[in-house]
């Protein structure tokens, strides 16, 4: 399958789809420092910087999961919570990007912040904007300790499914329903007032996502076609050090930076989604599409 990322940062899509064995055929990020990683690391996935300048139409119907951790700080706790007058507010240009690129899948990630800001209004519309261009829809709230990092780390997750190829399809997929309400099962779900988050936020979190994911737990050798392997969580403190390992960003992805970029890195971590639970997500992907596929 083929794998494009926006809002790239240094890559921890791109790392997690290269670890399920996915072809990465192109990467959007801004920052100068993201870019040489980017660079680097993904030499044969074609680059590119501003996302509002960018007509990504040369790749339409050529990628089966669009994936963006569209910038979080305009819905973050941290932040002023500016929410759509921030001008970070980036969404659009993502779903125009979808419109351009006819993703089969699309990923979406964001603070935990953004289910609750100005009464969910961007989180519902993120959800209304992708059913519009033909997607279906499930959000996920799913923190680190997921996949037994030692800290919370929560984000929400908008995992959306087009069954025809080159949106835009307003036909409902039964097996796409049937395959998420098989994989729900020991997860606690919460509603909201105009949709849905599979919530497991809850003091059991721990125990619930153990549940969930115990069987289908990584094994280090289907690693074996990265050059980076699993960061395992199990030597790192329940205190969060700083540094990359600890949100499973391997310490050799920014390998090429300088002394003098150590601050770039740390930021860039602290900007970087923990590849380990995209790579869940990616697994389940894979397995429903060789379902629909047979």
């Amino acid at each position: 399958m083929t794998h494009a990322s926006l809002f790239s940062g240094i890559g921890g899509f791109d790392l997690a789809a290269e670890w399920i064995g996915w072809d990465n055929i192109f990467h959007c990020e801004w920052n100068p420092f993201g870019q040489k990683v980017l660079a680097h690391h993904f030499p044969n996935s074609k680059s590119y910087n501003d996302i509002t300048k960018t007509d990504f139409s040369i790749h339409a119907d050529q990628v089966d999961i669009l994936t963006g951790g569209f910038p979080c700080q305009p819905y973050s706790s941290a932040g002023k919570r500016l929410g759509k007058a921030d001008e970070r507010h980036l969404f659009p240009h993502m779903l125009r990007c979808v419109k351009e690129v006819k993703p089969k899948y699309v990923i979406g990630e964001n603070v935990r912040g953004l289910v609750n800001w100005n009464d969910g209004m961007v989180f519902h519309e993120v959800q209304d904007d992708l059913e519009r261009e033909g997607y279906e829809v499930q959000s996920f709230l799913i923190p680190a300790a997921s996949v037994n990092a030692p800290h919370q780390r929560y984000r929400i997750w908008f995992v959306a499914y087009c069954k025809d190829f080159g949106c835009k399809s307003t036909k409902t997929s039964n097996k796409w329903q049937e395959h998420i309400q098989n994989d729900r099962n020991g997860i606690r779900t919460t509603s909201k007032s105009n949709g849905e988050i599979w919530d497991v936020t809850n003091s059991d979190t721990t125990r619930l996502y153990q549940q969930h994911f115990a069987s289908k737990s990584i094994e280090k050798n289907e690693f074996s076609r990265s050059s980076f392997k699993r960061r395992d969580f199990a030597s790192f403190p329940t205190k969060s050090p700083i540094c990359g390992g600890n949100d499973g960003i391997p310490r050799e992805l920014d390998s090429i930076t300088f002394s003098k970029w150590r601050n770039q890195s740390i930021k860039a971590y602290g900007n970087a989604i923990v590849p380990q639970v995209a790579f869940e997500i990616f697994k389940a992907i894979q397995s429903f599409d060789d379902l629909v596929n047979v």
